[in-house]
Parts: structure tokens; sequence; C-alpha cells
């Protein structure tokens, strides 16, 4: 009898506490309703409120935060506008001066025509000194060459020399490229310092010299160095888009840093560690686009025996602009940023296209809540365990009689 009585205390007590609210039910997060009330009040006596926008979500609110989602991609601004440079000779360069003549008998070409062969004199390779200069036979003055283009020097040499020779023309060249120094640094295989060849190069060939990426595309964000300015875009826009391959020029230093985006899920997923043998709750992106679709993929899905398939939340920042996009009234919001929380109703066979349609960013967080089945087992645990406690001290007692 005392077991018995015991057993429907423990009963009594349970419904009590489940009935008054005093029974806690422990949770991952919270539910629609609890956040549809905490979207929409901002409690009092709160030290720092948080006050957030509850979108369910919809077409036109994909559309407006896709949208948002690649603009914040980074790329390279008016630099991808530049036209490619003419790569100049550079200090420590060795350069080449050969000067033709119109005929024989002149500065340069003999008028004994078995002397030598050709309308032509070969200047000996020179070096560019320190002062950006080099020194031409039967020009008074040295001429300044760094930073300037073969073809304008060939020109000034050619007219500083018309006084003297018979209509000359003058071809220069760099033999040896020393300066014009460009170097690739940071994640790659193999970082080097090199010097731009006359015709030029692409970022993607610089990149190339250096080995490519350690890492896929995907994680890599590329930066240039160039004029005391950083210039930053992320490889998998370079490689998709012609326009951000921009020109390298002189000077430049280009550096690789791997960043890896990642997404959180929270809530009635899979244990930690059951799917790949991931035993976290934080998830790399595996390509340069990922839909929720693809995020949930990854994570193991929604827990079969735990989850409300009616109940998925995604968590992130969105500016007001977006939502009022998207057809959410922000206008309440102080700031231009809004804490946001997108809901996702997995029970209808539509959400998975618009789940398949919504784009990951960086840091998004992603919760599924418990079922409210699974609530009411945990309660009849807690009557198991009591039922149990109860019909142990009844026993305790008879044996102590």
């Amino acid at each position: 009898m005392i077991g018995v009585r015991s057993l429907k205390v423990a009963l009594v007590l349970c419904v009590t506490l489940a009935v008054s609210g005093c029974l806690f039910i422990a949770k991952d997060g919270p539910e629609t309703g609890a956040l549809a009330i905490q979207a929409s009040v901002t409690r009092k006596g709160d030290a720092n409120p948080v006050n957030f926008a509850l979108v369910s979500i919809n077409p036109e609110a994909i559309r407006a935060t896709n949208a948002a989602t690649a603009a914040m991609a980074p790329r390279f601004g008016a630099m991808a506008r530049g036209a490619g440079p003419d790569v100049s000779i550079g200090k420590g360069d060795i350069v080449s001066v050969t000067v033709f003549e119109g005929e024989a008998g002149g500065l340069f070409v003999p008028k004994e025509g078995g002397s030598r062969q050709g309308n032509y004199v070969q200047v000996p390779n020179q070096q560019v000194d320190a002062r950006g200069q080099i020194a031409v036979p039967f020009v008074s003055d040295p001429i300044e060459v760094a930073g300037r283009a073969t073809r304008d020097v060939s020109r000034e040499i050619s007219h500083r020399l018309a006084s003297r020779a018979i209509e000359p023309q003058v071809v220069v060249s760099v033999v040896d490229k020393r300066g014009n120094d460009v170097s690739v640094l940071g994640d790659v295989n193999q970082p080097s310092k090199f010097s731009l060849d006359p015709g030029g190069s692409s970022l993607l060939a610089a990149i190339a010299r250096a080995g490519g990426p350690k890492n896929p595309a995907y994680e890599e964000t590329v930066l240039i160095q160039r004029h005391g300015r950083i210039h930053k875009a992320w490889m998998t826009s370079i490689v998709n888009d012609p326009k951000q391959n921009v020109p390298v020029r002189p000077g430049d230093v280009i550096y690789l840093a791997r960043e890896p985006r990642v997404f959180m899920v929270f809530g009635a997923t899979p244990t930690p560690g059951a799917i790949g043998g991931q035993n976290n709750r934080r998830f790399p992106f595996s390509s340069a686009r990922m839909s929720l679709s693809e995020a949930l993929a990854t994570a193991g899905g929604l827990n079969s025996y735990r989850a409300d398939p009616r109940q998925l939340f995604l968590f992130r920042f969105e500016s007001r602009e977006v939502l009022e996009k998207g057809g959410t009234d922000a206008s309440h919001f102080p700031n231009a940023t809004v804490p946001t929380v997108y809901a996702f109703d997995m029970s209808q066979g539509g959400t998975f296209f618009m789940a398949d349609a919504f784009d990951m960013r960086d840091r998004d967080l992603i919760f599924i809540s418990d079922a409210t089945a699974n609530d009411v087992q945990k309660v009849l645990n807690v009557v198991t365990s009591l039922s149990g406690s109860g019909y142990y001290a009844s026993q305790m007692s008879l044996a102590a009689r």
C-alpha cells in the first residue's frame, strides 16, 4: 500500500507542477510562440533588451536577403575598371640600345661597306643606375629611363641624335628585368617575388607563378597592397568575373589569406559526432554559395524523434532596407542593422524549395525546435523517475520494519 501511495503522490506532484508551470522542461531554444511574443514586446527592466524582427519566409523576403548576401562579397571596385599599365623600365634593369642609320657614312655606320655588315650599331648593355639613368654615345647628358616605356626612350634618343646621325632610328629593349617587382605571399604554394614582363600580367597569372592557392577558392581572400591602400576580393569572384582579374602593377604586393566561412546549427538535429565524425555544431561552408537546405544536410538534417518541422529558425543581422524590400515593416527599429529571425515551416512541401533558394552567410545560426510530443515524453520521464524513487523509499520502509 505504501508503494501505491508513493506512486500516487508522485503522479499528483508531477501533474500539479506541470499544470502550475513550476515544472521546467529542458529545451535547446525557443518556440514560434515565444519568439513572436519576444519579437513584438521589449520587456521592461531589461538592462540591454534585444528587439528583433520575426519574418515568416516568403519568396519576396528571399529575393531581398539574397541580393544583400551577394552584395556583401568583397570585390575590386574602381581598380577593376582601370586599364592595364605599360610596364616601364625600372632601376636596376639591364637595357639594350640599338641605333640604326639611314645610310652609310653617318655617325655610327662607316662609308667602307666591307668593314662591317648592316646599318646599325649595338651599344653595350648597361644597367639603369640608382638615379634611373643610362648613357648613350654621342648624347651629352644621361637619358632618364626609369618609370618610362621603352618606346618613349627610343624616341628621345632618336631625337637627340638627329643632328649628328643620318636619319637615326633607335630600338631600346629590356634584356633583364630587375626592377618592377611584384610579390605574391600568404596562402600560396610557392611565395615569390618577380619582375613584370613588358607585356604585363593579370592577377591570376601572378598567383599562378606563385604555385596557386593552397586551399579551395571559396576559402581564399585576395588582398592587393597598392600605393598605400588595400584592395580586397574573394578568389571565387576573381575566377568567375573576368573584370575582377585585374592587371598587376609594378610594386604590387599580393597576399592570399584563408578565411573560411562557417555556420552553426542548434536544437533538434542528430547528436554531434553522429554525422561524419564532426563532434561539434559549427560547420564550414563547402562551396562558394551554400543554401539553407545544403546547410541542413551538412548537419544531418532534422532529428525525426525530436524535431518540430514547423519550427525551423535562422538567426542573422539584416539591414532595415532589406527587411523593407522583403515586405517587413522595420520602421520601429532604431538602428540601421536589425537582429532578424527567419522562420521556416518545413512541414510544407513548398518550403523545401524556398530553403534551397535561401543563401547562407558567414556566422548564420540555425535552430530547430523540439516537438511538443517530446516535451510530453520529458514529463513522463520525470514521472517515472519520481515513481521509482517512491517505490524504492517504500521498500526501504518495509525492510526497516
